[in-house]
Formats: structure tokens, C-alpha cells, sequence
């Protein structure tokens, strides 16, 4: 697969965007990160963002530009693209093995194993919403009993 590392068209540039990302997203410690539910929506957001200023820093566009297009500060932006953030740290280490050739050993670097946990993790996570959904339902209905009660206590006492 032939990857734009400095794009020039907007489709280069989200190619480029979605192979960080992507491939961001296989690394062993990513997977450690965002297989904590709480810390995923937060880390998968920041990678994305991470990832398409990296794209568009590789194609000339300036932070001001950048940022405007990804809907973020400047401030944001220059923190991603500097490192600062572990999460452009890691996107930018991402481009760099890309850069190196190693995009293919980047995508093996999660398990069969790694995959069907997460696969299994997050069937988990939908039988558990579904309890609970079934659980608040009931919780509900409950309620409703009680409050049927009280007013006919409330009445009978009246």
C-alpha cells in the first residue's frame, strides 16, 4: 500500500490522516489504553485529532488552518504536532515507522488474540447494558408500584 507521507490533494490527505489513526490505534500500548471504556472516547478523539494535524502538518498547511479545519485551538494543535501530547507523541512516532517502511509490522503488532479479546470485551459491554437496561425498566415499574401504593395508603387513611 502506497502511503502519501507529504500529501498534496485533500484525498492524500485523509488517506494519510486515516493510516496514523488506524495504525495508532493497532499499537500494543494503545490497545492497553482504549481497552479501558472509560478512558476510550477520550483517547480514540484525541488520536484522531492527533492524527489529521500531523496529516495536514505534512502537507504545509499552517496550525491556524489546521485547527480551524479540525475544529480545535491552535494551542491544541501545536501541542499535538510538538509531541507534547502522548497522544501526538505516539501518532508522530506512528509517521515515523511508516516513514521507515514498517506500516506492515505496525498492523500485526495486535494479536488474533488481542482482537477477538476486544471483540469479546465489547459483546460484554452490550449484555451488561442490556441488564441494566432491563434492571431500570424494572426499577421503574417499581416505582410506579410503590407511588400506586401511597396514594391508596394516603386515601385509606383519609
Amino acid at each position: 500500500m502506497e502511503v502519501p507521507l507529504n500529501p498534496i490533494s485533500k484525498e492524500e490527505i485523509h488517506k494519510l490522516e486515516s493510516i496514523l489513526l488506524f495504525a495508532t490505534l493497532f499499537r500494543p500500548e494503545v490497545i492497553e489504553i482504549i481497552k479501558d471504556p472509560v478512558e476510550r472516547l477520550t483517547w480514540v478523539d484525541s488520536l484522531a485529532v492527533a492524527a489529521g494535524a500531523i496529516a495536514r502538518e505534512k502537507a504545509r498547511m499552517n496550525v491556524s488552518d489546521i485547527a480551524r479545519e479540525l475544529g480545535r485551538t491552535e494551542q491544541t494543535i501545536r501541542k499535538h504536532l510538538k509531541g507534547e501530547t502522548k497522544a501526538g507523541e505516539i501518532v508522530r512516532e506512528t509517521y515515523e515507522l511508516i516513514k521507515m517502511g514498517k506500516l506492515n509490522e505496525l498492523l500485526t503488532f495486535a494479536s488474533v488474540e488481542d482482537i477477538k479479546k476486544l471483540k469479546t470485551e465489547n459483546e460484554e459491554l452490550k449484555k451488561r447494558i442490556e441488564e441494566l437496561k432491563k434492571l431500570k425498566q424494572e426499577l421503574d415499574e417499581l416505582k410506579n408500584k410503590i407511588e400506586a401504593v401511597r396514594e391508596a395508603v394516603e386515601k385509606a387513611l383519609l
